[in-house]
């Protein structure tokens, strides 16, 4: 075995793929049949990326509006999959787990009569200490390369914009990325996210040919679409969330205590109930990516 074969071999790569299955997205309400499509989409793109080495992981998380579930690996015992007309026995067990997982997490959901918020946020982050307990289980010497990869077609949150936050310059510091693949609406936070991180930000027009895109756009590593012909990158939305009603603002108030922002002035901090001096600023940020 050469240098080049051992360094590969020490070598693998992690992806989390957090697959929004909220019934409340308009998309799923006009066309149920296209959770179908979705996850068969999700399935094919999970096992492409797991026979591209041997040594490759995944893990799929089902994002809901009640809860985060793990489809794959499935927790606790693993189900026993036997190879089917040919099929590599880990493609098989991908597929049958993901399938069961999510049905029984569909079947056994809460009812609701209004459309609830998906707890987009609250995946991610387990998605973040998912990949570190597994980064902290490798063995000495291997090297990990982690992404995270968000499916959804829900609306932005404002609400979770400080979770956000805290998952994205985690991912940043963990040197983590995340790619996000809109499939209804632009959502400015996680376009933010891919930005910080180094991901991939796309908003596809097209369902038909999700898993083309997936398989063009996100399959590759982020070292290697430097070398590909990508879409263009858009201008990310850098304004920031207000504490008070959770709507992105262009001008706002800042706590000079904790760094809380505020749409109206307000004499006394409802974060930290300080008496500090509050100051009214401009989104930098927003300033940086819009100059004019």
């Amino acid at each position: 075995m050469d240098k080049t074969d051992e360094d590969e071999s020490n070598k693998f790569s992690l992806l989390a793929i957090v697959l929004d299955t909220n019934p409340s997205q308009r998309i799923v309400r006009q066309n149920p049949q296209l959770l179908t499509q979705f996850l068969d989409a999700i399935i094919a793109f999970g096992n492409a990326h797991l026979m591209q080495c041997s040594q490759n992981k995944l893990a799929v998380l089902s994002c809901h509006h009640h809860a985060t579930d793990f489809l794959y690996p499935m927790p606790g015992k693993q189900l026993d999959i036997r190879q089917v007309d040919g099929q590599y026995e880990v493609f098989s067990l991908v597929e049958k787990t993901v399938k069961q997982r999510l049905s029984h997490i569909i079947t056994n959901a809460p009812k609701v009569n209004a459309p609830c918020e998906s707890l987009l946020a609250g995946s991610m982050a387990m998605a973040l200490c998912y990949i570190s307990r597994i980064q902290r289980s490798a063995a000495a010497g291997v090297k990990m390369h982690s992404r995270i990869l968000v499916v959804t077609g829900s609306n932005e949150c404002a609400s979770q914009y400080m979770t956000y936050m805290n998952v994205f310059f985690t991912a940043q510091k963990l040197g983590i990325t995340v790619d996000v693949c809109a499939l209804d609406k632009t959502m400015s936070l996680l376009q933010q996210g891919c930005d910080i991180t180094g991901g991939q930000y796309l908003r596809l027009t097209q369902l038909d040919g999700l898993l083309q895109y997936l398989l063009w756009v996100f399959l590759p590593d982020p070292q290697m679409r430097q070398k590909l012909v990508l879409p263009p990158a858009t201008k990310v939305d850098y304004r920031a969330a207000c504490f008070c009603h959770r709507e992105l603002i262009d001008i706002g108030y800042v706590c000079s205590v904790c760094l809380s922002i505020f749409c109206k002035f307000s004499p006394i901090c409802t974060t930290c109930q300080a008496k500090p001096r509050i100051s009214k600023i401009q989104n930098r940020l927003s300033a940086k990516c819009n100059p004019a």
